[in-house]
């Protein structure tokens, strides 16, 4: 993309492109938005509208871009605008700063070495980069070799860890949002430049196996087993390895033989969808040759081609821990087709590398193995000469490392990023009732006061119980009693020995935190529910089936 181009393209996808144009529409309060950014992923915002302002003068073209102190200047309409960035506030006294000096946590110490492998996911990833840019954080990035990875260490957060998919649609808009922010402070704030590209256009298939682009695979597979989130051939492909294969030396590694796995491609796209592909025959090293070869033949990376350059950017940043959080953020930004495929891809590559005893696949070699097919997509290829790809060899197979080494970590929506999102629910919330109390003052309507109250309903009843919903059960609600260490996983085990007729498995089971601020969270099972209706005291606890099937 062009200068211009690059900043209206990531104010697009940040949702804030009513600063560039009047006529946009995101559906969303910008000032609510902006009003829960931190000091750098302001000054992000701040970078990319000042550049867009230049570029427009450089071409004589109506400026028509707000200056800064404009967009960032506090308002009166909400009561937390005075937390709003303004330029000179937005390098140092932001909310998080100050939690920052008063050291919330190990990043804001910059001590020992033991620090080096703790995750911080309380506070922004950018921020905590600064603070090691200013040099508080003095123990040296140190550089593994092998399979010789560090163990970060994720402080246990009582509130649950929120997997990417756990969140409702509406939300997870939200995230997106402040991701594409906070990924280009945290490289801001680093130095290093992060470009995005615009999508290739190509002629694609429609219809088949090989070559087909992921959303059309997918809606195919979709009209045969509804819910299904990876490719069914990919999965049957995974299975018939993991069933089969696994214990086999050099499985991933050695190649099956070229013009069999030609023909086995040609068998599977004629026979696949009728059931009568013979899977029984298919020979290990056959199969993880037509695995490889559907990832090299999508037409669009698995990493997509707006993040190819910005995932090849991540060994750019100067200590691992950042680069693991540059790589949590990028997942989260993948398409939700994108992010599901290759978690199974991880999870895929996991169980081979845990028979290495006997395939001899350790993680550097399936890295080794994998990264040429991941990273050289067929659109990209063409793009790009054989010294280079050589050249690229080595970094993306260090990615690849990474993504399969810490995909527990990398799956997961931070904390920081929740808590924004939970502001602009309680901001927006907020409005709403202001608005609904002038209708009603209009009307002369005074009923239903509880409604226009900023005061959230404590989910609390009588003598320390809370009621937990359940309409999709006979039981359709269970009160149980709050303790210090009552966990989501106690509220399962309740309903399952209570609810005789429930026919659902444990595992396709969740509680669900819906409604005060956040639309809808399903709850791993080591929340603790006190400390959960602490932080969202006017959520309601709801218990669903949910659908995990791949396919």
């Amino acid at each position: 993309m062009t200068e211009g181009e690059q900043e209206e393209a990531w104010l697009t996808e940040a949702g804030l492109a009513t600063l560039f144009d009047e006529s946009a529409t995101d559906g969303e309060d910008s000032i609510v938005f902006l009003s829960t950014l931190t000091r750098t992923q302001a000054a992000a915002v701040q970078r990319r509208v000042e550049t867009l302002n230049q570029t427009l003068r450089k071409r004589n073209k109506p400026h028509s871009v707000p200056d800064v102190r404009d967009i960032f200047k506090p308002s009166s309409s909400s009561e937390n605008t005075a937390d709003v960035t303004s330029p000179e506030r937005s390098l140092g006294d932001t909310p998080e700063v100050q939690t920052l000096g008063n050291g919330a946590g190990p990043e804001a110490q910059g001590g020992g070495a033991d620090n080096e492998t703790d995750i911080n996911l309380e506070v922004s990833f950018s921020e905590q980069a600064l603070i090691y840019k200013e040099g508080l954080k003095v123990a040296q990035p140190r550089r593994e070799a092998d399979d010789r990875l560090p163990d970060f260490k994720v402080s246990q957060d009582k509130t649950g860890q929120t997997r990417a998919g756990d969140l409702s649609t509406e939300d997870m808009k939200k995230v997106r949002r402040l991701v594409v922010i906070e990924m280009s402070a945290l490289f801001d704030t680093c130095g290093i430049e992060m470009k995005t590209h615009k999508a290739l256009k190509m002629k694609v298939k429609e219809s088949g196996l090989f070559g087909v682009p992921l959303p059309t695979l997918l809606e195919q597979d979709q009209r045969r087993i509804p819910g299904t989130k990876v490719p069914l051939v990919l999965q049957h492909l995974m299975s018939h390895i993991e069933e089969q294969g696994l214990d086999i030396e050099g499985v991933l590694r050695i190649p099956g033989a070229a013009t069999r796995v030609k023909s086995v491609c040609q068998e599977m796209e004629q026979k696949f969808y009728d059931g009568m592909f013979p899977w029984e025959s298919l020979k290990q090293h056959d199969a993880a040759s037509v695995l490889k070869l559907f990832i090299r033949e999508l037409p669009f990376p698995l990493l997509t081609v707006e993040y190819f350059t910005a995932f090849l950017s991540v060994l750019k940043l100067p200590t691992k821990k950042q680069q693991l959080q540059a790589l949590n953020l990028l997942v989260l930004l993948l398409p939700e087709h994108n992010r599901d495929t290759l978690k199974a891809l991880m999870e895929f590559f996991q169980s081979v590398i845990d028979h290495k005893d006997k395939n001899k696949m350790t993680l550097n070699n399936v890295a080794v193995v994998m990264a040429p097919n991941i990273f050289m997509c067929k659109g990209f290829r063409n793009k790009i000469s054989e010294q280079e790809e050589f050249a690229m060899a080595t970094g993306t197979a260090n990615i690849v490392r990474l993504l399969i080494r810490y995909q527990n970590l990398l799956w997961t929506i931070p904390k920081f990023i929740l808590n924004q999102v939970r502001k602009q629910n309680t901001e927006n919330q907020r409005k709403m009732n202001r608005d609904r109390a002038v209708k009603k003052l209009l009307k002369k309507m005074t009923h239903d006061r509880e409604k226009t109250s900023d005061k959230p309903e404590k989910n609390t009843e009588a003598e320390g119980f809370i009621r937990v919903q359940a309409p999709q059960f006979s039981m359709v609600s269970m009160a149980v009693q709050l303790t210090d260490d009552l966990k989501a996983s106690d509220v399962l085990t309740r309903f399952l020995t209570q609810e005789r007729s429930v026919t659902v498995k444990r595992e396709d089971l969740c509680l669900f935190e819906t409604g005060g601020n956040i639309k809808e969270r399903c709850l791993d099972e080591e929340t603790y529910i006190r400390a959960l209706l602490e932080l969202n005291p006017s959520a309601e606890l709801v218990l669903k089936s949910v659908n995990h099937a791949q396919g």
